[in-house]
């Protein structure tokens, strides 16, 4: 798709464009775009605003083109540049207080012939390594330098490949080079940066009439994700009208961020290991225009919720599944975390080398996750056009990994290494929410005659399961 691009507006409307074309739809909606900034904000070597600007663009104006759809206006649609990355540093205060984006033990670690980093921010992935390492018994007794001498055994790939064997979270330091030569990875290369695809046939659903100035409201969506990506998607959807209902397990730990990204949903809970429950998912399955899933690959399916079920269920659905390394190729079943696939393909040794460190470094945002979230919002408003006027239901996939070769094909960026991180404190807006007292960075689009949704952030069941 996109080339090597210049780090300003022209580059990210160029990308936009592309990304706009990939959906299917018409390229004339792109002139109702109004992109301004240019150069890096953030200090990286790769095109992180660009990546930003198209992807925060592109579900933007999705939204203005489902209004005018619609009977709304055909707005159009202001981005800056460096708002959109700011807005990709998922900057939040609880309370007055910047919760930390890391366990304690989660990090890079150098081991016998590279580096591996280790996910720990849930306790079962964290005891699953300390238990492969050999440091059993209670987690609180080890430090990061128990971690390093404990790894000093291993070479790198061997202990990804061992704790993958066990479902944990590792991933080995490897070079764009070596990832490149690996079987996933050219295996990986046959595929778009996304998929909006048919699978089934259906009328057009009937959409209820929207309010003006929101361009979603009416459309029903489940959002079954945790952590950034897909929660993400389902925050940007809400911002923009959409009735979205966060589902959650009550026995699944969350991280501090779904604070900041369960912004603008209800938040409800659903234990889909008894039948009871995931017949009620069921039932709020045959209500909804869209059906969002983040957890491991297959693990919706598993319970009866695969894209081809609900086509069933819910005849015209749009249902869209995120992976970390897509749907084919080894390590199609891999878990992973955008810090991880960073890791593992090659972005954290090129930065460090671009930033003249002798050891890896990973991306200032995670651009993996946040590129991911923007363009899965993108992918559902386009295909709920599609389903509109073509009739069917219909499935987007994104992966973690897409859009990492997706970065990577945009260019890098050179000696962009000396300034600061941005003051993000001031560009915060307060947010009703019964997790404390919530201040984070605002929506960085904005849709002429659309305020941004500013509703609350829940905690996981505060709501009953059910539509409004």
């Amino acid at each position: 798709m996109a080339g090597r691009l210049t780090a300003d507006a022209g580059g990210a409307r160029e990308t936009l464009g592309n990304l706009w074309a990939l959906a299917g739809l018409p390229g004339s909606v792109v002139e109702r775009l109004a992109l301004t900034g240019e150069g890096p904000l953030l200090p990286t070597s790769f095109h992180v605003g660009v990546a930003a600007q198209s992807t925060i663009g592109a579900a933007a104006l999705a939204a203005s083109f489902v209004s005018s759809t619609r009977g709304g206006p055909a707005s159009a649609v202001h981005l800056d540049m460096h708002d959109a990355e700011r807005e990709c540093t998922g900057y939040f205060e609880l309370n007055g207080a910047v919760p930390s984006a890391w366990a304690p033990l989660s990090g890079l670690y150098p081991c016998r012939d590279g580096f591996v980093r280790i996910h720990a921010n849930f306790d079962h992935h964290r005891d699953g390594a300390l238990a492969l390492l050999g440091l059993g018994g209670d987690a609180s007794r080890y430090d990061k330098d128990d971690v390093v001498r404990a790894l000093g055994d291993w070479n790198a790939e061997d202990f990804e490949t061992a704790a993958a064997e066990r479902g944990l979270v590792v991933s080995a330091a490897r070079s764009f080079d070596e990832w490149d030569a690996g079987p996933h990875a050219r295996a990986a290369a046959t595929l778009p940066l996304f998929s909006i695809e048919r699978i089934g046939d259906a009328p057009p659903m009937d959409l209820p009439a929207g309010e003006a100035g929101a361009p979603l409201d009416g459309i029903r969506v489940l959002d079954l994700t945790r952590i950034l990506a897909g929660p993400t998607c389902g925050r940007v959807l809400a911002a923009y009208g959409a009735d979205v209902l966060l589902i959650n397990g009550p026995h699944l730990p969350n991280i501090d961020a779904i604070a900041d990204t369960s912004r603008g949903k209800r938040s409800a809970q659903l234990d889909l290991r008894e039948a009871a429950e995931r017949a009620q998912l069921e039932s709020l399955a045959r209500g909804a225009h869209v059906f969002v899933e983040g957890y491991r690959s297959g693990g919706i399916a598993e319970l009866g919720f695969s894209p081809q079920a609900l086509a069933t269920m819910r005849p015209g659905i749009v249902t869209l599944s995120l992976s970390a390394y897509g749907p084919i190729g080894p390590w199609s079943a891999r878990r992973g975390f955008d810090s991880l696939v960073q890791t593992a393909t090659g972005f954290n040794h090129a930065e460090g080398r671009a930033a003249g460190k002798d050891r890896p470094r990973a991306l200032p945002v995670q651009m993996l996750d946040y590129g991911a979230g923007f363009l899965m919002a993108f992918g559902a408003q386009a295909a709920l056009v599609r389903q509109q006027h073509e009739g069917g239901s219909w499935h987007v996939r994104v992966s973690l990994l897409q859009v990492a070769n997706w970065l990577r094909s945009l260019g890098r960026v050179d000696d962009n290494f000396s300034g600061e991180r941005p003051e993000l404190k001031t560009r915060c807006e307060n947010y009703p929410s019964n997790f404390g007292e919530l201040r984070a960075v605002p929506h960085a689009a904005r849709i002429e005659d659309l305020v941004p949704s500013n509703g609350g952030s829940w905690r996981p069941g505060t709501h009953d399961p059910v539509w409004a």
